[in-house]
């Protein structure tokens, strides 16, 4: 991940209603949510729940797939690795043991290869 991209991710995760559907999709990994389960969940309109889902889904933090009529959304937990990594990829100022558990967690989290497109 590069500082842009970081930047578009961190951008989609800065507003309240974004942040906590993150969250309860996170929660429900693997298998995600249909887009009015999130909007109940979170006493959204549906409306609403769609702005705000595709900006997620346009910063890469969410994907989606149609199931008949339900558009179901799941985290994207690659691209939530990959964050979280480029926020402490330096850090420790040159004492990579310092921060070794810190990575050492974040890498074994959400550890699948596959990405989010």
């Amino acid at each position: 991940m590069d500082t842009k991209s970081a930047l578009v991710t961190l951008t989609a995760l800065s507003q309240p209603t974004r942040l906590e559907i993150f969250r309860l999709l996170v929660r429900h990994e693997p298998d995600g949510l249909p887009a009015g389960d999130v909007a109940r969940h979170l006493d959204v309109p549906q409306n609403t729940i769609s702005a705000h889902l595709a900006t997620l889904t346009r910063a890469g933090l969410l994907t989606s797939q149609r199931d008949s009529r339900l558009i179901v959304y799941r985290a994207c937990l690659p691209r939530l690795r990959d964050l979280l990594l480029f926020l402490v990829r330096d850090c420790c100022a040159g004492s990579p043991e310092l921060c070794a558990p810190l990575i050492a967690t974040l890498s074994s989290c959400c550890s699948s290869p596959e990405s989010c497109s």
